[in-house]
């Protein structure tokens, strides 16, 4: 039983941190008050990139490759939202259908009809010393590759970095009260590009680590709404670090569980495994709705 729930947690980890990092990157976007859609387009372009990246320069190359087709989707999304003040919604959601055929198209022309062998180096797991050895938990946490103990950190450097510092508290301001924020010297404009440029970079790194920790290859449309879910795990975790942290882990958690039920051979149709996530994200919401309160000024870029 115990050997079941380790690898049921790491599994659990395992799944959580593309949703994780790509959502402690939404959290800094719409604290600034931008909400960005083409997340799900982002972790698209940086998965391929991961691809691209590793296939010449290794697992590192891969990342950083991942991380540059990132923030190039975001700074597209910045140019119509916060410069040309184009609606949020129907830029996102334009840029995600054009992160699709462009990657789904590059991908063809690259690889052709076979697409790409599981042959591009991986990112594998690396057990911490003496902490891999705690019982029971001890594997799922820390015997995981390292862009899972880089989503760890992440997590504190982002809750100090957001309540600690006066940087962190003008992010704030200008997703509250962009007036105000204003008035006190600060430039909504590129707080908010600055705030699309970090979280282009995590869904970027989110899209690499399904590719170079996760699959060994990319797919065409691999990112299969998660882009989507880690903008619903942000509305879970209240826009705050710790609590976007321990709902993208509620959300690996639910895929790992479809792991677990498809391997105990239920007789069900597979499907019903696979929508566990997305049932569970709509459950959740209408669970919070009315009891969370978003950013006043979410979505509302025209004051910039």
């Amino acid at each position: 039983m115990s050997a079941l729930f380790t690898a049921f947690l790491a599994s659990a980890i395992r799944t959580a941190t593309p949703l994780g990092l790509a959502a402690l990157g939404e959290v800094v976007v719409e604290r600034a008050g931008v909400i960005n859609i083409s997340l799900e387009g982002v972790i698209l372009c940086g998965a391929f990139g991961a691809l691209i990246g590793s296939t010449h320069a290794g697992v590192i190359g891969g990342f950083l490759s991942a991380i540059v087709c990132g923030v190039a989707m975001a700074s597209l999304f910045a140019w119509f939202v916060v410069r040309l003040r184009a609606d949020q919604i129907v830029t996102g959601t334009a840029l995600t259908i054009l992160a699709t055929g462009v990657t789904g198209t590059l991908y063809r022309a690259l690889y052709g009809a076979a697409g790409a062998a599981l042959s591009i180096p991986t990112s594998r797991p690396r057990a911490v010393p003496g902490l891999s050895l705690i019982p029971v938990v001890g594997v799922g946490f820390f015997d995981q590759p390292a862009v899972t103990y880089a989503f760890y950190l992440s997590i504190f450097l982002l809750w100090w970095w957001m309540y600690r510092t006066l940087p962190g508290l003008g992010l704030r301001a200008v997703g509250e009260s962009p007036g105000a924020a204003r008035a006190a010297g600060i430039r909504i404009a590129r707080v908010r590009t600055l705030s699309l440029l970090f979280g282009g970079a995590m869904g970027g790194l989110a899209g690499g680590t399904l590719v170079l920790a996760q699959a060994g290859t990319f797919a065409e449309g691999m990112s299969a709404g998660r882009g989507f879910i880690a903008i619903a795990i942000v509305v879970l975790g209240r826009w705050h670090p710790v609590g976007v942290a321990l709902a993208a882990l509620v959300f690996g958690a639910a895929s790992a569980v479809q792991y677990l039920l498809q391997a105990a051979g239920l007789g069900l149709p597979y499907q019903i495994f696979l929508a566990l996530p997305y049932v569970l994200t709509l459950f959740a919401l209408a669970g919070v709705a009315g009891r969370t309160r978003a950013p006043a000024a979410l979505a509302k870029v025209d004051d910039a």
